[in-house]
């Protein structure tokens, strides 16, 4: 079962810095995102690629912030489709760009795309590159399912790109993660959290506090990512909290075979 892209409209979250939305159902009532993120500083830098299954729409909105020849960079945060999806149309569109990944994405990528290497840097977390007006870091989220993950903190603006980490759905599309309410939002959030990162409950609690300690020490007044809305001020303080409290918290509740048989019979009904 596919859905059709819904794209929706790019918005700046700080200077130089826009969100590409896109809106997917998320169960009953729900929905969820799946973005990406660009910088149109004097070197432009595409933060993760959208999904295939979205191409068309993506590359018009994230080209309708920037032009491909200007794009300087190309910021993998990882390997999962719903940010690696139009990497390779990207890199034929834009031919002044870097990618910015690891070795351990090159590996694990290498037999589903054409991986560049003579147009790539390796920035592994910690690790920093110049994209002409600003210095951007590459820092590992809370919250990552994939071993490769990165997150980017940009200094000039105070923004930080979480990738998964933070992901909650909404009730509806928002762009401000206060604007979801609050019991829906961090029950949502200790949700997905829990299933983006199992091995949460298997952590000492004292290593936790250190590893999610050093994205928080960033001090960024706004965090965006992959699958929740702009978080800021109170919100943003509240998140922090709540990642912080997951080793004491049991494994996530998953979806099974009666879920499944539920989910089809309702579509069944609804074709009817």
């Amino acid at each position: 079962m596919t859905t059709s892209a819904d794209i929706r409209e790019p918005y700046p979250i700080a200077a130089d810095t826009w969100v590409i939305p896109e809106v997917i159902p998320a169960g009953p009532g729900q929905v969820a995102n799946i973005n990406s993120m660009v910088i149109a500083g004097a070197e432009p830098v595409l933060v993760d690629t959208g999904n295939l299954l979205s191409r068309r729409e993506w590359l018009d909105a994230a080209f309708s912030i920037v032009e491909p020849g200007d794009v300087r960079w190309v910021f993998l945060s990882h390997d999962d489709h719903d940010h690696s999806g139009n990497l390779p149309a990207v890199m034929e569109l834009c031919p002044n760009a870097t990618l910015v990944a690891t070795h351990f994405t090159v590996i694990r990528l290498i037999r589903e795309m054409d991986m560049p290497l003579h147009r790539m840097r390796w920035v592994n977390p910690g690790e920093r590159f110049d994209a002409g007006d600003r210095e951007l870091v590459a820092v590992r989220p809370p919250v990552f399912d994939s071993p490769v993950t990165r997150g980017l903190f940009d200094p000039t603006t105070g923004v930080y790109w979480a990738a998964d980490s933070f992901a909650a759905t909404m009730l509806e599309h928002v762009i401000d993660a206060a604007d979801v309410p609050v019991d829906h939002w961090r029950e949502s959030l200790l949700l997905f959290n829990r299933m983006l990162s199992p091995w949460h409950a298997l952590t000492d609690a004292d290593k936790w506090a250190a590893h999610v300690g050093k994205a928080e020490s960033l001090g960024a007044t706004t965090v965006a990512g992959a699958h929740t809305a702009a978080l800021h001020g109170e919100r943003l303080a509240e998140a922090w909290r709540l990642v912080h409290t997951l080793t004491d918290l049991p494994d996530a509740a998953l979806l099974g075979q009666p879920d499944l048989d539920a989910i089809l019979a309702a579509h069944l009904v609804g074709a009817d």
